[in-house]
């Protein structure tokens, strides 16, 4: 009889989620965003685009304008938090969101934007408004030296962003150049190329002409490889830009505008791939309360793949759950739906306490 009833409470329970069209299966794959003025990081399905809950909710451990998501070679998953004062590596179980603790010790990062493993075992962290790039244990997070610095010099660090290794080792990063301060001396907005063993750098990327579709600026940030190994750059001010791995030459360029404006009314954050390349980004409306929206392309050819019922390359549409979003990143681990889990948590309760009520009545 009792097995009976958990029976009928479970079929229930499911009839009454698919009632409120909440999927009882979990997500194959997910896009994990980082909510730079929610101070959380929002889970979508990777297929469909439908919301799934904050897979961190906002301000654990302290979280604070988390730009950059990456999933370390532990399957954790480490978020650069911090503000104009403060910054901070933070660590979270990579298939739950579990907070795991502060995993940098030591070293002074003033906002902190990219992070990246090494080939040596290092943690390499970009603190942009320190100019510097910092470099920690891998393992224990123990504070090692200032990697690289060199901020208000032509080709220098200047307002460092984004960082990613290439497959020959070689340290590549997007700075934001003088966008990022005063314009009294003019600096590049650059993908510089470092060699992590004598430090010596080069770059890689110069400042190419503004997309006509901006305010006439370029301010690289992120980074990410294709398949096929060309480097992706978004830039902030609108566009994603493809470029020879090898050679540095330009290969293409993607339009970003989703607001159709010109100059565009929306802003660009970081780029992600899944496995079937295609290509993730975010961006955010400034004239809609920088409220953002999820955009997506073909990773080969660039053309814009919107969901059912968008245009241009929109995935997920302009709404108030996704606010200033900068951070993005693909996740191959199956993440229950945290909207499903919270229905369960609560139809569950909802049983328990019928069923107590309904013992105590015949006791």
């Amino acid at each position: 009889m009792k097995k009976s009833f958990l029976g009928l409470s479970a079929a229930t329970s499911l009839g009454v989620l698919a009632s409120f069209g909440i999927g009882v299966p979990q997500a194959d794959a997910a896009l994990l965003v980082g909510n730079t003025r929610g101070n959380n990081v929002l889970i979508f399905d990777e297929r469909s685009g439908t919301f799934g809950g904050e897979f961190i909710p906002a301000g654990t451990g302290g979280l604070q304008d988390p730009d950059d998501l990456t999933f370390g070679p532990d399957g954790n998953l480490y978020i650069t938090s911090g503000s104009a004062t403060s910054g901070a590596i933070l660590k979270f179980d990579g298939e739950t969101g579990e907070f795991l603790g502060r995993f940098d010790q030591g070293g002074t990062l003033l906002r902190p934007y990219g992070l990246a493993f090494g080939p040596d075992n290092k943690v390499y962290v970009s603190s942009f408004l320190t100019d510097e790039i910092l470099r920690y244990d891998a393992v224990t997070g123990e504070f090692i030296d200032v990697f690289a610095s060199g901020a208000g010099t032509v080709n220098g660090l200047n307002g460092p962003n984004d960082l990613l290794f290439g497959a020959d080792g070689s340290l590549f990063v997007t700075t934001q150049g003088s966008v990022r301060g005063s314009f009294s001396v003019f600096y590049e907005s650059q993908v510089l190329k470092y060699d992590i063993a004598t430090g010596a750098s080069s770059v890689f990327v110069p400042q190419p002409e503004p997309s006509p579709e901006s305010f006439g600026f370029v301010s690289f940030l992120g980074l990410t490889f294709g398949p096929d190994g060309d480097l992706f750059t978004s830039d902030f001010a609108n566009g994603i830009r493809r470029y020879d791995e090898i050679t540095g030459e330009l290969i293409d360029t993607i339009s970003t505008n989703y607001t159709g404006t010109i100059p565009s009314n929306n802003f660009i954050g970081n780029l992600t791939f899944d496995p079937n390349n295609i290509l993730y980004s975010v961006g955010f409306d400034f004239t809609q309360g920088n409220q953002g929206a999820i955009l997506r392309f073909d990773g080969e050819t660039g053309d814009p793949l919107p969901s059912d019922g968008q245009s241009s390359s929109v995935f997920v549409p302009t709404n108030p759950l996704l606010r200033r979003p900068i951070g993005i990143a693909y996740s191959p681990i199956v993440v229950p739906e945290p909207g499903l889990a919270i229905a369960l948590l609560v139809l569950g309760a909802a049983g328990v306490a019928s069923r107590t009520k309904r013992d105590r009545s015949n006791s």
